[in-house]
């Protein structure tokens, strides 16, 4: 093997995973170690790497050539795809083990933030050092660090042990937000929210947004009322709207209430469209100017980088107000066309008025039909007075199209692929 015979494992998380032909597979996402009944440190057996689709699969360390801190290239032989699965006898490095409360030989307390795997003469690889900071009790110091043995710390064994978040979310917060969703979900019920609280309002949000329903609610609920409120708010209208309506009413007029008036009316708006139609999916704060705007304001605006793609592919122009519900509705102008005109020129000499809108009483099937049909990433919605409350876009079909429960990684594990055997990791 083609490595450093020390490797430390919160370095490789994120790192790229080549095969022979040197076409990247996926993403180091762990480390699996084999807890031994002896007096041993656990055994490393291999990485846990991310594949596209979010799929998880088990790397054995005996099939890897090179480990280093810019890449981890496996050998020859057949890639196993199936699913990763933990045993009960196996540890998650980096999940189970980073901010972990320990004790040092001389009775220090420390957090756990990092962990080196070695190996031996035999080629096997185990858990031998790890580098703990002191708890100094003290905001505006940092604790010395020690790297010492692994039989040297205290408190590594236990499942009960106080664990922090710091050296988590860095090894988590290069993530996308689909991607961290997705990695909140391999962990403990509690080590899940105890992390996901300690993002800040706005990431909090995005991940809230790619998690199953259940998991929105239960982290929701683990935080206090004011800052789940303040998280709604940073969440996209849509989304939000989605979320409240996973908890009881009385519940959700609680939330809305302490949210911003400004956050919560767009809110209560969609809250109010039945399910299954346009209002209920559709985006309340499309980008929205006035005939009079130029082309160059408009590729200003659609620049900005808190849009999402699909909701900056066009922009709708309507006589003011220009928060919805808006003035007259007057047409779309999709961001190709915008680069194909003078930059000067005005949106009411280039708009496109010739698809109908849509009604927020149209339902998904309907909408899916017509998006399809004309090519669209986006659609107008308008009410019974043509003025425009929103837009429904194809992230937005998407995600209610797909089974309910397409993001909950625990339905993926139960619906292996049919060409994959089942079990758990792959010695």
């Amino acid at each position: 093997m083609s490595t450093p015979n020390r490797v430390y494992l919160a370095r490789l998380a994120g790192v790229a995973v080549f095969d022979p032909n040197g076409d990247q597979v996926g993403r180091v996402r762990d480390a699996v170690a084999r807890i031994r009944t002896d007096q041993r440190p656990p055994e490393v057996v291999g990485l846990v790497a991310e594949m596209p689709m979010r799929r998880r699969i088990f790397l054995s360390i005996n099939r890897i050539t090179t480990i280093d801190p810019d890449a981890v290239v496996l050998g020859s032989g057949t890639l196993n795809l199936r699913r990763f699965e933990k045993r009960p006898n196996e540890l998650l490095v980096l999940s189970e083990l980073l901010d972990r409360r320990v004790q040092l030989a001389g009775g220090q307390a420390g957090l756990v933030v990092d962990v080196a795997m070695d190996c031996g003469r035999t080629g096997e690889w185990m858990l031998a050092r790890v580098a703990v900071r002191e708890l100094t009790g003290r905001l505006t110091r940092r604790g010395h660090l020690h790297q010492v043995e692994w039989d040297q710390v205290g408190g590594l064994g236990g499942v009960g042990d106080t664990r922090g978040t710091a050296n988590l979310l860095a090894v988590l917060e290069d993530m996308r937000p689909a991607d961290l969703a997705n990695a909140l979900q391999d962990l403990p019920d509690a080590r899940r929210n105890e992390v996901a609280a300690a993002l800040d309002d706005e990431r909090l949000a995005d991940v809230l947004s790619e998690l199953p329903e259940r998991d929105q609610v239960e982290i929701l609920a683990a935080l206090d009322r004011e800052r789940a409120a303040d998280v709604l708010e940073e969440m996209d209208p849509d989304d939000a709207a989605d979320l409240l309506n996973e908890l009881p009413p009385p519940e959700q007029d609680v939330l809305l209430d302490l949210m911003e008036p400004d956050e919560a009316d767009p809110v209560r708006q969609l809250l109010r469209y039945a399910s299954g139609t346009a209002g209920s999916v559709m985006t309340s704060e499309p980008v929205i100017l006035p005939p009079d705007a130029t082309v160059a304001e408009a590729l200003a605006r659609i620049r900005e980088p808190q849009l999402s793609p699909a909701v900056a592919a066009q922009v709708f122009v309507a006589r003011s107000p220009l928060t919805t519900p808006t003035g007259r509705y007057l047409g779309m102008v999709h961001f190709q066309r915008l680069l194909r005109e003078p930059p000067a020129d005005l949106l009411g000499g280039v708009v496109v008025n010739d698809i109908d809108p849509l009604r927020p009483t149209t339902p998904l099937p309907e909408i899916t039909r017509r998006m399809a049909t004309y090519d669209l990433v986006g659609m107008p919605v308008v009410d019974r007075n043509n003025r425009l409350v929103g837009a429904v876009t194809v992230d937005d079909v998407l995600d209610h199209s797909l089974p309910r429960d397409w993001r909950d990684r625990d339905v993926m594990r139960a619906a292996p692929a049919a060409e994959e055997p089942p079990g758990g990791t792959d010695d």
